[in-house]
């Protein structure tokens, strides 16, 4: 089956993965400094994974509509993310006390994992 929405399916699945991936490989070199400060990349990195997927479910959940509609999802995609993610960061600094420097890391290491994703093309992607 080949689509743009299934299409669409699959890059944010495949940039999931790879956000994931490098949360936590940035909360395994945190662990030398201390677990708290693992828990902390990782949470970090996993509230923009997650935000990532919530607004990939939004925006491609509905499947083929017309621009207006496809547009609005989009919109609202973009919005959870960012409510997720607020919402984690939140959470992971004022709730759970975690340190900042390496939740701030986490989040960019699941946003340069995000960036790897859309340059790294794998055989039978068209690029």
């Amino acid at each position: 089956m080949l689509n743009s929405v299934y299409t669409g399916r699959q890059l944010a699945q495949r940039a999931t993965a790879w956000q994931a991936a490098a949360s936590v490989l940035v909360a395994l070199a945190w662990l030398a400094a201390s677990p708290a400060s693992a828990l902390g990349a990782w949470l970090g990195g996993m509230g923009l994974t997650a935000g990532s997927w919530a607004a990939a479910k939004v925006a491609l959940g509905g499947g083929v509509a017309p621009a207006g509609t496809a547009f609005a999802r989009l919109l609202m995609g973009m919005a959870a993310k960012w409510v997720v993610v607020l919402l984690v960061l939140v959470a992971a600094l004022a709730g759970f006390r975690l340190p900042g420097l390496p939740v701030i890391t986490g989040v960019l290491g699941a946003a340069l994992g995000l960036v790897l994703a859309n340059v790294v093309r794998r055989k039978g992607v068209a690029s």
